[in-house]
């Protein structure tokens, strides 16, 4: 059964008169959070890797803990397993607290749309069949984190010991939400929405802007190395946000709001706060030429890199996305 995805198809004549629904109204450093008065009633997403962990046998502990500095705590993939344990190998009440980490480090408002996602690109393993979990640290005594990986999904947990990290490390998401190669329109794909509001500030350039933001080729996916920071304020792919007109960068702080909604505030908040520290001048946006489907200058893949941040995204052949923000060397 296809999940509850919404349908987000921009209509490629009428790109500029629309706007992303999921995005609308959403500025640097606000993230709205709907039912947050609910939201508080739960428990925390780290008090439940505590509890979690608590409920861990020995012989489960063996094969999922590890200590906080391993090196397999910072990997990333676009589609890898972080341990041979799937998630439908714990019992039903473990299985229970997994999904409410998973669902916990989400916004309210996307929870359930990522949770969808993550279901549908496991195909018919599902949630449980085709996510893995792994532990550093010892939650509750010190520095730990929760890593879970699947198809199209890393995402971590950390209770914010991984300081001046945001999200406890590099997150990637994506979504193939009407086949392996989608279309133009990308029909209801998750986080199409993003590059829809990333083609709003290229459509708002000028001539001689858009030769200095459009691009040959993106980075491509290496792994790790996909969202390696490079400390440079100058040298990078695309237009420096701080050659840009006021509008222009407000719409970049846009494109921003867009890129944290999935997750919860706090979360956001804080990696908006480091993009900020890192200067939004600093940042360049970067629109790729030679990576577009259709041929239609509505450009797939694009990224914001700056001196501490890196958000790739490739809307080809569907949508990966890449995320890592630091604060500021």
């Amino acid at each position: 059964m296809k999940p509850k995805t919404p349908s987000l198809t921009v209509d490629r004549r009428s790109f500029l008169r629309q706007s992303s629904v999921a995005a609308a109204g959403l500025g640097f450093g606000t993230i709205p959070i709907i039912g947050a008065e609910k939201e508080k009633k739960k428990p925390e997403a780290e008090t439940l890797v505590k509890t979690f962990y608590d409920s861990l046998s020995e012989e489960q502990k063996k094969a999922m803990c590890f200590p906080y500095d391993h090196k397999l705590r910072l990997k990333i993939e676009n589609n890898w397993l972080i341990t041979k344990t799937l998630v439908e190998h714990y019992n039903k009440d473990q299985q229970a607290m997994i999904k409410e980490i998973f669902m916990g480090i989400h916004s309210e408002e996307y929870a359930e749309k990522v949770y969808d996602q993550v279901e549908w690109d496991s195909g018919l393993d599902g949630f449980e069949g085709g996510s893995s979990v792994a532990i550093f640290g010892t939650p509750g005594t010190g520095k730990f984190e929760f890593v879970l990986t699947g198809r199209h999904c890393t995402r971590r947990c950390d209770g914010d010991s991984n300081e001046g990290t945001a999200f406890g490390g590099p997150l990637f998401y994506g979504h193939a939400a009407d086949g392996f190669n989608e279309k133009p329109n990308h029909k209801d794909n998750a986080y199409w929405y993003q590059a829809v509001r990333a083609n709003e500030v290229y459509q708002m350039l000028d001539g001689k802007q858009r030769q200095s933001a459009l691009c040959g080729k993106s980075r491509g996916e290496k792994g790790r190395a996909t969202v390696k920071l490079t400390g440079k304020k100058k040298g990078l792919d695309g237009i420096r946000v701080g050659d840009m007109s006021g509008d222009q960068k407000g719409h970049v702080r846009k494109v921003l709001g867009d890129l944290m909604a999935p997750f919860r505030e706090k979360d956001s908040k804080e990696a908006l706060k480091l993009v900020e520290a890192g200067g939004l001048d600093n940042i360049h946006m970067a629109f790729y030429k030679e990576e577009n489907i259709g041929k239609d200058e509505i450009w797939d893949v694009w990224q914001l890199e700056g001196p501490n941040m890196l958000c790739y995204f490739r809307g080809k052949p569907h949508v990966h996305a890449w995320m890592h923000i630091k604060k500021p060397v």
